[in-house]
């Protein structure tokens, strides 16, 4: 991992949120349950269902249209709300849907 830089890190969509009142600039998008991935989970790749992980679960803002049992790309932090003129409340976003994934560890 580089210092000083976040990277997009994965998960699995393990269910939906439901609001009573929204935010208008969020609109059109929804909240999902994410559970991150785990070192094991990368290892197994996309064709091992992917379990709970150790993890605590993610609240994520998806306007590109992930769905339970999706695997995605999420950012934390600042940088979620960046993609919008006006910065929501949001501190995870959803940022690609993943379809496949090769797994390469680095030995060094």
């Amino acid at each position: 991992m580089r210092t000083g830089k976040k990277n997009l890190k994965l998960g699995t969509v393990i269910g939906r949120v439901t609001l009573s009142k929204s935010v208008d600039l969020l609109k059109g998008g929804r909240f999902l349950v994410v559970s991150p991935f785990s070192r094991e989970q990368y290892a197994g790749g996309l064709d091992k269902p992917a379990g709970m992980g150790t993890d605590p679960s993610l609240v994520v803002y998806d306007d590109i249209g992930g769905g339970v049992g999706d695997v995605i790309g999420y950012e934390e932090g600042r940088e979620a709300a960046q993609a919008f003129d006006v910065y929501p409340p949001i501190d995870v976003i959803n940022a690609a849907l993943v379809d496949e994934m090769f797994y390469n560890p680095w030995k060094g």
